[in-house]
Order: structure tokens, then sequence, then C-alpha cells
């Protein structure tokens, strides 16, 4: 079992669902049911779910091949932190009452940061065991 994948798992979909309920009661307060309706606060709110959706998949993706692979669990645990950090500040940055655009960079430095290094143990990992 991918035991510290579903936790990171469990926690992002909680940011997930906080997000979508966010785009929701936008919505329902500005009587908008198809796209954005013109409103900048429900622009912003609908990006950030889907931006959430883009890399999410991708890093739990990753995060699971380590694990899959057996690569030690504090490396898996670090990763998977310097991800998922990155997604919950990205989210909290449009969560705010105005949207904070350094807690938004800080965020996707985190993502692709985290990213970059969960491609990029894979690859070693699977370097080094064709190797051995």
């Amino acid at each position: 079992m991918l035991k510290l994948t579903a936790i990171y798992a469990a926690i992002l979909t909680f940011v997930y669902v906080k997000l979508t309920l966010n785009v929701i009661n936008l919505r329902r307060q500005n009587e908008v049911s198809l796209g954005d309706g013109g409103r900048e606060d429900l622009q912003q709110a609908i990006r950030s779910h889907g931006n959430f959706a883009e890399y999410v998949p991708l890093g739990l993706i990753l995060l699971g091949c380590l694990e899959a692979n057996h690569i030690h669990w504090t490396i898996v645990l670090l990763l998977g932190g310097v991800f998922t950090a990155g997604r919950l500040f990205y989210a909290k940055a449009f969560l705010e009452a105005t949207p904070n655009l350094d807690l938004r960079v800080k965020g996707m430095k985190f993502t692709l940061w985290g990213l970059q290094a969960l491609a990029a143990t894979n690859v070693i990992a699977l370097i080094i065991q064709i190797i051995l």
C-alpha cells in the first residue's frame, strides 16, 4: 500500500473540496451558473480550482511511483511535503479576501520545485535500479 501517497492524496483532496466549495459559493452569490459571468473574483476562484486540478494528479502519480519503487520513506515524505506545501500556499493565496500575490508565487515555486524533484528522483531511482 502507498501509505504516504495516500496521506498526501487525502490532504490534497480536502483542499480540492474547499476550492470547489469556494467556486460554488461565488456562483451562488453572483447568480452565475456557467463561466465566470465577467466577475473577477469568480474567474480567480475558477482558475485556482483548475490550477489545483491540473497539477495535483501529476504530483501524486510521481509520488506514488517513488513509494511503489521502495524509495526510502524519508525522501517520499520530504518531496511529497514540498509539493503539498506548494499546493497549500497556492490555494491559500486565493482563499483570502484579496488574492495574495506573494503567497501565490511562493506556492508555484514550491509546486514546481516539488514536481522537478519528484521527477528527477524517479529517473535517478530507475537508472540506479537498471545499473544494479
